[in-house]
């Protein structure tokens, strides 16, 4: 048994809250990984912005103030770099990443990846791409976001689904592109489609808040497309989202540059739905062009894959079938077995 140590310094949040209300990706995954660790027999501590000390599903929270263990066998220091020398006597020290690693760039980030010398983790290959070579380290490792059991194991639709888009990532990613190439290419040539709206600041904690404003412009133009089948549902906790991506025929997501592994596409495909994406960051890595979906490199293309997947039986249910072989394989225990090999 190790003792592995996760810190993190951004939004407020607990083992609890991915029960209790949305929660983004970033903070899932943290929530994900500790508790599969503690499954497997490790002393796993998380130390983050939480408001009181808990001890939820074999993990210890506390808040970071409180300070960290003098020793670890694996520190997995999250994102900031604030964290990054607080335990030089943890055997092992990580820096698990997730935005694109521009960031890195800066002296105080340099400074620090320097002295320590952790192995960075990266999400995916294409996040990986984004950190220059000449940036100090002790060694790079990719280990993708495992996709929950909720999604993997659950019991995808059996039948037909209405023709029913779903939309459920940032709706600073897209959204407003989505909604025009709705309005203008998709809808009329699926006239009976609907396309729901699980998206809102409320996932995102503070940072939404920062953004309300830009989102809510957003989200209030998709209110007011009901004349077009959209339906503005906001974010849901997790065991709901199951239940909604049953019921879809098809995820519609441009991507974005900053996108390094998109959850929202991997749990959708997991449940066997098939997703229409544009080759741009991540998303090629989440949908297999062809054959769980479509992944495609301009509007046009991107309009007539989509009314494909809402009209045609026959293809849904390839693409269909075809996702639920592929995509439920990797999981959070194949995840926390790579960061394991990290202490060796």
């Amino acid at each position: 048994m190790a003792r592995i140590v996760i810190a993190d310094d951004g939004i407020r949040f607990d083992g609890r809250t991915l029960r209790e209300r949305p929660l983004g990706g970033v903070e899932s995954s943290v929530v994900a990984l500790a508790e599969e660790l503690a499954r497997r027999g490790h002393e796993v501590m998380v130390r983050n912005m939480c408001e009181k000390p808990i001890h939820h599903e074999g993990v210890d929270w506390a808040p970071l103030a409180g300070g960290l263990p003098d020793k670890a066998d694996l520190y997995i220091a999250n994102r900031g770099d604030r964290l990054l020398n607080l335990m030089p006597g943890a055997r092992r020290t990580a820096f698990w990443i997730h935005n694109p690693a521009r960031y890195l760039l800066k002296w105080r980030y340099l400074s620090k990846l320097w002295r320590v010398r952790p192995v960075i983790v990266f999400i995916g290959e294409y996040h990986a791409t984004t950190c220059p070579g000449w940036v100090p380290d002790g060694g790079r490792a990719i280990i993708p976001y495992g996709i929950p059991d909720l999604f993997r194991k659950a019991p995808p639709a059996t039948t037909l689904p209405a023709p029913r888009a779903i939309f459920t990532s940032n709706p600073l990613r897209g959204l407003d592109w989505l909604l025009d190439i709705w309005e203008k290419a998709i809808r009329p040539q699926a006239p009976d489609s609907e396309l729901h709206v699980f998206s809102g600041p409320q996932t995102y904690g503070s940072v939404g808040d920062d953004k309300a404003a830009a989102m809510k412009a957003v989200l209030d133009r998709a209110a007011a497309m009901a004349d077009y089948g959209v339906v503005l549902r906001g974010p849901v906790p997790k065991e709901s989202l199951v239940d909604e991506l049953r019921s879809a025929r098809v995820m519609l997501y441009r991507s974005d540059i900053n996108e390094t592994f998109c959850l929202a596409l991997g749990e959708a495909q997991a449940m066997g739905v098939p997703c229409v994406v544009q080759n741009i960051g991540s998303a090629g890595e989440r949908v297999m062009d062809g054959v769980t979906g479509s992944v495609v490199d301009n509007d046009a293309d991107f309009a007539a894959a989509s009314v494909a997947l809402l009209s045609d039986e026959g293809l849904w249910m390839s693409r269909h079938r075809a996702a639920l072989e592929k995509q439920r394989v990797w999981g959070w225990p194949d995840a926390a077995a790579a960061f394991e090999r990290l202490i060796d």
